[in-house]
């Protein structure tokens, strides 16, 4: 049951990021908040994926044609679905395009039965219907009508970006012939670098200012940074080990760490809807423990 260990790692790690990038959003264009979650995440990656070596030394991986193909298209829609989330941020009706954005699991249930050969248990198909649910009462503060077409599709683009992140990289992280650490160690490093290299070489010839202002805020980028890495070994960690549908339900916990912040970092107040949402989510993260 590891993955379930690094689902809830991955899920507290992203509540912080996603309060970091949200606070850098009030000062940072969207590359320039996109850029903080991969800049300084890559020598963590180093790090992690040469103690894995020293601590289990394994034979060095072999990478096939499909296996580019994935880390490819996992690193380039990944930087897709984070900046629309930034998108997101700056919108102001945000608890409703944010919650949208959180629909990840039932459209990655969606694509991954379709085109990627995933299989889930009617038990594990209620945890994420139920899931759903939850996501929907949190992305409707005021009602239907409170949904703005925009935000809305906004929020269901991020969401299916970060679905086919979520099946490409679990796709590339089952090409490498290695024991589960190792093989998502590789992807980890190997997609983090792909994104910091494309993004820095970006606003070095389009947008030098973004990349002065980042060095303006130093302390808040590295959080930024850290708080995506560790996310997103534990996400890349569960998702080599489970189907992408039960990780992404099981990590719709991120709420509950959310409202946490929320309550005891902003000093926000949570409403009784909020409350029956988290209870809702924590019976679908049962379902799909115990599917």
């Amino acid at each position: 049951m590891a993955w379930i260990l690094f689902t809830l790692l991955a899920a507290f790690s992203q509540s912080w990021r996603n309060a970091f990038q949200s606070r850098l959003s009030k000062d940072l264009n969207v590359t320039g908040v996109t850029l903080a979650r991969f800049l300084w995440a890559s020598p963590f990656a180093v790090v992690y994926l040469a103690a894995l070596y020293w601590y289990q030394p394994v034979s060095m991986p072999t990478f096939t044609v499909y296996s580019y193909f994935f880390l490819i298209g996992a690193s380039i829609m990944q930087i897709v679905a984070t900046a629309l989330m930034v998108v997101l941020f700056k919108q102001k009706n945000f608890a409703v395009g944010a919650g949208l954005a959180k629909s990840e699991a039932p459209v990655s249930a969606f694509l991954g039965v379709l085109f990627f050969g995933t299989t889930l248990t009617f038990i594990g198909w209620t945890g994420v219907f139920v899931g759903a649910v939850a996501v929907f009462l949190l992305s409707c503060p005021n009602g239907v009508r409170s949904v703005s077409l925009k935000t809305a599709a906004i929020g269901l683009a991020c969401s299916t970006a970060f679905a086919l992140t979520s099946l490409w990289i679990r796709e590339a992280s089952l090409t490498l012939d290695l024991p589960f650490p190792h093989r998502a160690a590789w992807v980890l490093l190997i997609v983090i670098s792909m994104q910091t290299a494309l993004l820095v070489s970006y606003l070095a010839v389009k947008d030098r200012a973004t990349l002065k202002q980042m060095f303006a805020k130093p302390k808040l980028v590295f959080m930024t940074s850290v708080a995506s890495f560790v996310g997103s070994l534990g996400w890349f960690s569960a998702m080599s080990l489970q189907a992408v549908p039960y990780v992404k339900t099981l990590g719709q916990v991120e709420v509950f760490f959310t409202m946490l912040i929320s309550v005891f970092w902003l000093k926000e107040k949570i409403k009784t809807k909020d409350l029956l949402a988290l209870v809702l989510i924590a019976i679908a993260a049962v379902l799909v423990m115990w599917q």
